[in-house]
Order: structure tokens, then sequence, then C-alpha cells
């Protein structure tokens, strides 16, 4: 799991993202409800160049951000690594204007994914 996590924040990096905040769920959720859970790591990264664009456009998206990346591991020992879709998350906004923002941060998190 930490090998994936410096790719993944790697990765991030040469997108143009930093990552703001790193949840660890099955830390969080043993302590809260002294529940088990495998590994499941929620890194909240942040493109400032395009965090900018949209807030500018739309001040409200910023319930939207940070863009949430996850690696979490598989009951058989392997690992998933996925990340919000952007562009359908900030469509529930309704602003026309930040469909083509929101689709170069998709592809964006997608690179980010492929590289992991």
């Amino acid at each position: 799991m930490a090998a994936l996590k410096e790719r993944a924040v790697e990765a991030l990096r040469t997108e143009g993202f930093g990552v703001l905040t790193e949840i660890d769920l099955q830390a969080t959720l043993k302590k809260k409800l002294d529940k088990d859970h495998l590994p499941h790591l929620i890194l909240g990264a942040c493109n400032p160049e395009f965090a900018d664009q949209v807030v500018t456009l739309e001040p409200l998206i910023s319930t939207m951000l940070p863009c949430n990346v996850t690696i979490r591991q598989l009951p058989g020992g392997g690992h998933v690594v996925a990340a919000i879709d952007p562009a359908a998350a900030m469509g529930a906004v309704e602003n026309p204007a930040i469909e083509p923002i929101a689709a170069q941060v998709r592809d964006a998190l997608t690179r980010v994914i492929e590289k992991i």
C-alpha cells in the first residue's frame, strides 16, 4: 500500500496536482466504529490551475473539491486505484462553462490512474 501511495502521489504531481488531504479509512472506521476493514486510503488531490478556473466560474463548485483518489486493498490481496469522475460530479452545477475544464481534469486523473 505504501508503494502504491508513493506512485499515486508522484503521478498526481506530474499532472499538476498536490495532495491536500489523506484519510486512512481503515483506521478511521476502526477508531470510530471498532469495525475491521481492509486497508483503504483516500487522497484529496487538487490542481491549483484547474481549481482557480472552476471556482472563478462557479464559486459553489468548491463543495466538490478536492478530487478524491482512492487506493484500497482487495480481499484476495490485490489493490484497486480509482478516482472521482470530475465531469460527472461537476455536472451537478449545471454551468456549461465548466464542462471543458471538468473534461480536462478527468483526462488528467485518467492519466494518473494509468501511471499507477
